[in-house]
């Protein structure tokens, strides 16, 4: 099958891409791990100057690459050029910062001297999605290639260019050739990837499904692996929260990238005393959203990526609904060309509905009305994913302290969660396992090597 942008916008053809057949996959896996052997030899200041080159292009190349995404995956055009000038900003902190994480540390112990040191592993293979298709992308490679790893991008299908403009831009930055490659393959050729011996760990941004078989393979052929994978995070709202703040990081959180992020706020978990309060403000907001072109700068809600994403979400809005869900504003369709879904709320969701299980990938908030505090955090860790949670309270030591007992890879207290290159990113649970970004993220790929000296 090709690879094919199609645009969310128009439901329009954009260009189709060839697959890769076996052959030219293998003589591209051999290939970039003799470049990795290359790149591995480069100093601290190469590297730099690679990351610091691919930043520069970045900015000045913004709108073009802005516009990119917002063809292929139907983002507003203003978030794609915040998503672009993101990648910028993790090149540049692992280009500030990579010499200082893999500095050798002493340890103390029965040795005259004794420490440990990082090495890069080799080649990493980067299976990334289409939500973010550059941020995705730039996440791992910045601190995998500052580490003196190669990488092997298999980007999702329905956004080719993203993934070809990506290697370009690092090719025409300096970079090794062969160092980072851009893989047109099937699904089906990914366990050949993996199995390859020369490929050397996996790191997996998608779907809890496609991270269990990941996970499978890259264990089966011995294989480090990291997975970022679903979530379906709860916004806690205590009685003592500033409601106008929650309301409109309520809307920011849910409804960014058309609510296409794993670390959106899906669940809106609500104490008795202020939940009508802050329904009655989150639904005013979330109804005077714009949804339009996302090639117009006042869009604020783009179409969704796909057809069957939308016909998917849908089908869980009207489950919940025949089960005992309220729709409270939006739930359907728009009746326009394109993929477009109302931002919409569903009030009353319980444990007897599909919507408190499952994750809504889309437009549409969910609320659930807890009896109190406690019965609040029971109903936060009442999922199988725990990637980001956010508590939203005046008294931020009490709010730390019910952080303490959330199942998740992160808790903002007061804020939106997102995404920072200083801070270490993952999940528990089925939201996966390993962590990105930060100095843990650049050290996943290395080995720690102690060295012992009489």
């Amino acid at each position: 099958m090709p690879h094919t942008s199609l645009n969310p916008t128009t439901a329009q053809l954009i260009q189709t891409h060839a697959s890769w057949n076996d052959s030219r996959l293998k003589q591209a896996l051999e290939k970039t791990c003799h470049a990795q052997q290359a790149w591995a030899q480069t100093t601290f200041s190469q590297r730099t100057e690679v990351l610091r080159n691919v930043a520069i292009q970045l900015h000045a190349q913004r709108d073009h690459y802005a516009s990119l995404i917002t063809q292929e995956m139907g983002k507003p055009l203003r978030e794609a050029r915040a998503e672009v000038e993101k990648c910028a900003g993790v090149c540049d902190y692992y280009a500030q910062h990579g010499e200082e994480f893999m500095r050798a540390e002493t340890l103390a112990s029965d040795a005259g001297k004794s420490y440990v040191t990082h090495y890069p592993l080799g080649v990493v293979l980067a299976i990334m999605p289409w939500n973010f298709p550059f941020w995705q992308v730039f996440r791992a490679a910045a601190p995998t290639l500052m580490a003196g790893n190669a990488l092997l991008l298999k980007h999702a299908p329905n956004v080719p260019q993203c993934g070809l403009a990506i290697e370009t831009l690092f090719r025409d930055s300096g970079l090794m050739e062969g160092v980072f490659t851009n893989l047109m393959i099937e699904v089906e050729q990914v366990a050949e990837a993996i199995a390859s011996p020369h490929v050397h760990a996996v790191t997996l941004t998608g779907s809890e499904a496609a991270g269990r078989k990941v996970a499978a393979l890259a264990g089966q052929h011995l294989k480090k692996c990291v997975l970022e994978l679903g979530g379906s995070d709860p916004f806690i709202v205590l009685h003592d929260a500033d409601l106008e703040l929650a309301a409109d990081m309520a809307v920011a959180s849910r409804f960014l990238n058309c609510g296409q992020s794993c670390i959106a706020a899906k669940r809106f978990i609500v104490v008795p005393q202020i939940a009508d309060d802050f329904l009655q403000r989150f639904k005013t907001r979330v109804e005077a959203l714009k949804v339009g072109d996302p090639l117009d700068d006042a869009t604020q809600i783009g179409p969704m990526a796909r057809l069957d994403l939308r016909d998917t979400l849908h089908r869980q809005v009207t489950d919940s609904i025949a089960q005992g869900a309220v729709a409270l504003t939006g739930c359907k369709p728009v009746e326009r060309e394109g993929f477009f879904y109302q931002p919409s709320i569903l009030d009353h969701v319980t444990a007897d509905t599909c919507a408190y299980h499952e994750e809504l990938f889309g437009p549409v908030a969910i609320v659930i009305r807890a009896a109190n505090e406690q019965d609040a955090l029971r109903i936060a860790n009442e999922t199988r994913f725990g990637l980001g949670s956010s508590i939203w309270s005046k008294d931020t030591v009490r709010a730390e302290q019910l952080a303490a007992h959330i199942e998740a890879g992160c808790t903002f207290i007061n804020g939106m969660v997102k995404s920072d290159p200083r801070l270490p990113f993952g999940g528990v649970k089925s939201s996966g396992y390993g962590r990105e970004l930060s100095r843990l993220g650049m050290l996943e790929f290395m080995n720690a090597k102690t060295v012992w000296v009489r």
